[in-house]
């Protein structure tokens, strides 16, 4: 075999490995950046999530850098991870979503977003993990309140299954995502976990046990349980 036989070989063979291994630090990526996005916005007492509702939240979903662009029609794409809370009061290993959705607005620019979208009851938690979930209708998300001492999040808190929340520019503040798909991302649960788990299989069933960058999901996992500790302990 030739030497530029041998040395295309070895560079095929290097790149091969190379770009599983660069799949797997973009999923870390996500992963460490949904925390870093929920501890920062938490951070900012006078314009936060509610202290109360992250307490009684089933599911915390958290989309870091969404893009958002528009021309007359808006679009929206993401890419984030979400935790359940199980039954003794801690969160479940992160899994894959991506998020899509369109608008229309006489609007002209694009933007980075963070968006965050709190799950506060388990049949929001149960349509969130549909293969495909549209957000509308009876299965809304309401933009939700923000300041640590909210009066109104209370009755909010009763009546919504999803709260959602945005960042831009420094601003935090509820959003409306009526028309927003939320898929399971499958490829990226494989990428991290080594098996096309579902979502379900993540969040509920606790079959991902062993993911690409433990340090990344403690990271993610700290800031959960720092911000979205349950009220109180005991059985739920």
């Amino acid at each position: 075999m030739t030497s530029t036989r041998l040395a295309t070989l070895f560079f095929g063979v290097v790149l091969a490995a190379a770009v599983p291994a660069a799949a797997q630090s973009d999923q870390a990526d996500r992963v460490r950046e949904a925390g870093v996005v929920l501890s920062e916005v938490m951070a900012a007492s006078d314009s936060s999530i509610p202290t109360s509702i992250l307490q009684k939240a089933e599911a915390i979903a958290v989309f870091p850098s969404t893009i958002k662009g528009a021309f007359i029609v808006g679009a929206q794409r993401g890419r984030g991870v979400i935790s359940v809370r199980n039954a003794d009061g801690t969160w479940s290993n992160p899994a894959f979503l991506t998020l899509t959705g369109g608008s229309l607005g006489f609007q002209i620019g694009g933007q980075a977003v963070d968006i965050v979208l709190v799950v506060m009851n388990r049949r929001g938690v149960e349509n969130l993990l549909m293969n495909q979930f549209e957000i509308g209708g009876e299965a809304s998300a309401t933009a939700g309140p923000v300041g640590r001492d909210t009066s109104a999040s209370t009755d909010v808190q009763m009546r919504a299954q999803m709260l959602s929340y945005s960042r831009s520019r420094g601003l935090f503040a509820g959003i409306s995502l009526k028309g927003a798909a939320i898929r399971q991302d499958q490829d990226s649960n494989n990428t991290f976990y080594g098996a096309r788990f579902r979502t379900r299989d993540i969040v509920l069933d606790g079959k991902a046990t062993q993911p690409q960058s433990t340090e990344a999901v403690s990271s993610w996992l700290g800031s959960l349980t720092k911000y979205a500790a349950p009220a109180s302990t005991g059985s739920r």
